[in-house]
């Protein structure tokens, strides 16, 4: 099964020498998306609008793969203080929808500079 790398300029630039998102088959593996606009600039305002950027980019990518946040079937969150769990409860519902959900992990993970990383796993089969 050949794998396919997705790039796209609908997101927030990749931070490092990886893609946005591999697709393998019937499963498409999306990065870590952080609250970027697509010309790389950071948006700092509060950890509302920071999520609201990181799962738009999540969504991009999914796109630009084929698919949607609705095939997720893993989605991982890393918060940077972990206060915002309420929060981000009340955002994930506008990007994760649908009968049945998928299972999550929420981390507090020490970030520098922003409030939120999101990654997900979505199968298409």
């Amino acid at each position: 099964m050949p794998k396919r790398a997705i790039v796209t300029d609908q997101a927030a630039p990749v931070g490092g020498p990886y893609s946005h998102a591999v697709v393998a088959g019937d499963t498409i593996y999306l990065a870590g998306a952080v609250p970027a606009r697509p010309d790389g600039t950071w948006v700092t305002g509060t950890f509302a609008e920071q999520a609201h950027a990181a799962f738009r980019n999540l969504a991009a990518v999914a796109q630009a793969a084929g698919s949607s946040l609705d095939q997720a079937v893993r989605v991982g969150v890393y918060l940077r203080d972990f206060a915002d769990f309420a929060e981000l409860n009340e955002i994930y519902p506008q990007y994760i929808k649908g009968e049945h959900l998928p299972v999550r992990t929420t981390l507090p993970v020490p970030l520098v500079g922003f409030d939120i990383e999101i990654d997900a796993v979505l199968y298409t089969g």
